[in-house]
């Protein structure tokens, strides 16, 4: 039986480069080699124990099922075999993937509306993602990388996904005021779709000059750094007292990894107009105590964005590809070879420490190897 090499866990905080059995090839599945990976910042607060999205199954499936391969679901990767039945690939081509995948089998799906299931598997958490030297992916997942993507572009194809269905959520009306809270990878994914979706004026928000400059290039009207200024009051000046259309929250979580707590939430209830929108992009790993009366009073809307569906990772692969949307600038951190995974990890649950945008990412095969 081939083996390869592929990262395990064995706990939080305990994830070991081990042996193991490549996976068999099964129909409507191919094998591919993950070429750059990197870990999404959930996954990077659960390696460590941090509550946030999914910790009660991770926390489930490490108390009963341990060791096992888990996260892994942002990346580039080449086919190197195909499965019975695949018919959209071939051997070379290279992928990328939505992570929620259809069940196929509940009502929806079988009623051609799988775009909104919620009980299929999510790759790397229900089934293996591509921390590993070979994975084996469903083809129902993947789409094709435009050959003018790059990898280390390509790995950030799934977490923009998310971006557009956030930006799609907000149902930008032509000339809107946008406030962006936090300028990471996915604030100025938010950013640029939020920009070429009709937004008439974008105002971003964070606590970092490197990011605030970025934002600023990549088309904001107004970078304000919250760590020199009264955000609110300047929102408010700047929207001649109204406050935005919309705002995006994307600066929310756990303080210890540098995130905002729940800080901006509250800021960007105050930021908005009344009967505007604020979308929740971030994850806060916990119950959350918010002023309801104050909501219902001023009209507002909390929406949050949908799953993401194969329509729009495609969607991404085409604003990438022409070059709408840009992501080199946000790519601060790229590691050589399979071993660098825990490095990975460490930069990205504390992306403010080590000055990073976008997750750390990992070149799966050393320069030397290639």
């Amino acid at each position: 039986m081939r083996q390869m090499k592929a990262w395990r866990f064995y706990g939080f905080g305990d994830f070991r480069l081990d042996e193991v059995p490549v996976p068999a090839l099964q129909p409507r599945h191919v094998l591919v080699e993950p070429l750059c990976v990197q870990p999404s910042v959930t996954e990077a607060q659960l390696a460590y124990g941090i509550p946030t999205l999914a910790f009660d199954r991770v926390k489930r499936r490490l108390e009963t099922e341990a060791p096992i391969q888990l996260f892994g679901h942002e990346f580039c990767a080449r086919i190197i075999e195909t499965g019975p039945g695949v018919n959209r690939f071939r051997v070379g081509d290279r992928v990328a993937a939505r992570a929620k995948l259809p069940c196929e089998k509940c009502p929806l799906c079988l009623s051609e509306r799988s775009h909104l299931c919620r009980k299929g598997p999510v790759i790397g958490f229900d089934q293996p993602g591509c921390f590993s030297e070979v994975a084996l992916l469903p083809e129902i997942a993947l789409v094709r990388v435009d050959d003018s993507i790059s990898n280390s572009e390509a790995a950030c194809l799934q977490s923009l996904s998310d971006s557009v269905a956030a930006v799609e959520t907000a149902n930008i009306q032509m000339g809107d005021t946008v406030v962006i809270f936090g300028q990471g990878s996915m604030g100025l994914e938010c950013l640029q779709i939020a920009r070429i979706s009709g937004a008439g004026r974008i105002i971003t928000v964070d606590i970092r000059d490197e990011s605030c400059r970025i934002s600023k290039d990549l088309g904001a009207d107004h970078a304000l750094n919250a760590s020199g200024c009264d955000v609110v009051a300047a929102i408010l000046d700047l929207t001649e007292g109204n406050g935005a259309d919309i705002v995006f929250e994307c600066a929310g979580g756990s303080p210890k990894q540098g995130l905002a707590g729940t800080q901006t939430l509250r800021q960007a209830i105050d930021a908005v107009r009344s009967g505007g929108k604020v979308i929740g992009v971030s994850w806060f790993g916990g119950p959350l105590e918010l002023n309801i009366d104050l909501l219902r009073e001023r009209s507002l809307r909390y929406l949050f964005p949908d799953i993401s569906t194969q329509a729009h990772l495609e969607h991404t692969v085409r604003l990438v590809a022409s070059g709408r949307v840009q992501l080199g600038s946000t790519i601060t951190h790229v590691l050589e070879g399979i071993e660098s995974v825990p490095q990975a990890f460490e930069i990205t649950a504390n992306k403010g420490k080590y000055k990073a945008i976008n997750p750390a990412q990992v070149m799966m095969r050393s320069a030397s190897s290639r």
